[in-house]
């Protein structure tokens, strides 16, 4: 699959997404790498459920927490579904769009093509002419509070089989993101099963009565902190959408190439992913045994 580009250009320009221009950094440089966000997903989750318990006494089961770091994590990878490849070859596209193989794959086109249609919907006049869809509509606020409500509502109208069934699609894109080079050597069936696994194995531990509503929050929050995570890399994403400012909508904002996460670089494979599995581990230890951060950390 060609390599795509996401430089902005002035209104007259032509953005051909699929073939970068000479010398423009190509989308594997520009775009966070789908571990990072599955990664930040896990450890925003983790951290701030010990937040929740250390200072609001909200207290949560081990399984509990579990199915919400999995929840969280695998909602880190979903606004990259708008990043589709070759469906029929199964090749290409964004880390989740690889997790079962041709559906998901087959489900980025579809997100590709309908985040295509939307940015030309609402462009305006400076904003540049696109041949693809990735990072407009799945990478805005209205985006993560759509996925968030949706998932609720999913929840609360069809209970517990609506909850088996998201669990099982969030552990795939956790599992993938997460575990990305066991996850590519074993390939989307052997995801799949474990993803169908990890779901019945929830579907046992859960009480039926319930709806489960919180599952939102955590896909809502993962979707957050993967644009979080777009917006430090030099590309960006459409902060502001769809407030029209100085005619145009889809305004990219990001860090300037100077200081912005360039993937696979040092700055994201040891320095932000070693963070961010400190927070994971130290917010996780803090779970587990309360009195270890909390001779650390003051009380309010």
């Amino acid at each position: 699959m060609a390599r795509r580009s996401l430089i902005s250009t002035a209104a007259s320009d032509r953005v051909n997404l699929r073939t970068p221009a000479r010398g423009a950094l190509s989308e594997v440089d520009r775009q966070m790498m789908g571990p990072s966000h599955a990664l930040s997903g896990a450890a925003a989750w983790l951290a701030g459920c010990w937040v929740a318990d250390h200072y609001y006494d909200y207290h949560q089961t081990s399984v509990a927490l579990a199915i919400g770091t999995a929840v969280c994590a695998g909602g880190a990878l979903l606004p990259d579904l708008d990043m589709s490849g070759k469906v029929t070859a199964n090749k290409g596209g964004a880390t989740v769009a690889r997790t079962f193989g041709i559906l998901t794959l087959f489900i980025a086109e579809v997100v590709e093509k309908l985040c295509l249609f939307v940015y030309h919907a609402t462009k305006l006049k400076k904003d540049p002419h696109r041949r693809n869809g990735h990072r407009t509509l799945t990478h805005t606020l209205p985006f993560v509070a759509l996925v968030g409500w949706g998932t609720t509502t999913l929840c609360v109208k069809y209970g517990k089989w609506a909850v088996v069934g998201i669990l099982f699609f969030m552990i795939g894109l956790a599992l993938r993101g997460l575990f990305d080079k066991w996850a590519e050597r074993s390939g989307w069936l052997i995801v799949t099963v474990v993803s169908a696994a990890g779901a019945y194995a929830a579907y046992l531990q859960l009480p039926g009565e319930r709806t489960y509503p919180e599952l939102g929050f955590a896909v809502g929050a993962g979707c957050l902190v993967h644009l979080v995570g777009d917006l430090i890399t030099s590309a960006g994403i459409p902060l502001l959408w769809p407030l029209p400012l100085g005619r145009r909508t889809w305004r990219m904002i990001g860090l300037p190439k100077a200081i912005a996460v360039r993937a696979g670089s040092t700055a994201e494979v040891v320095l932000l992913r070693g963070a961010l599995t400190l927070i994971t581990l130290l917010a996780a230890l803090g779970l587990v045994a309360p009195t270890f951060l909390a001779r650390w950390v003051p009380d309010l």
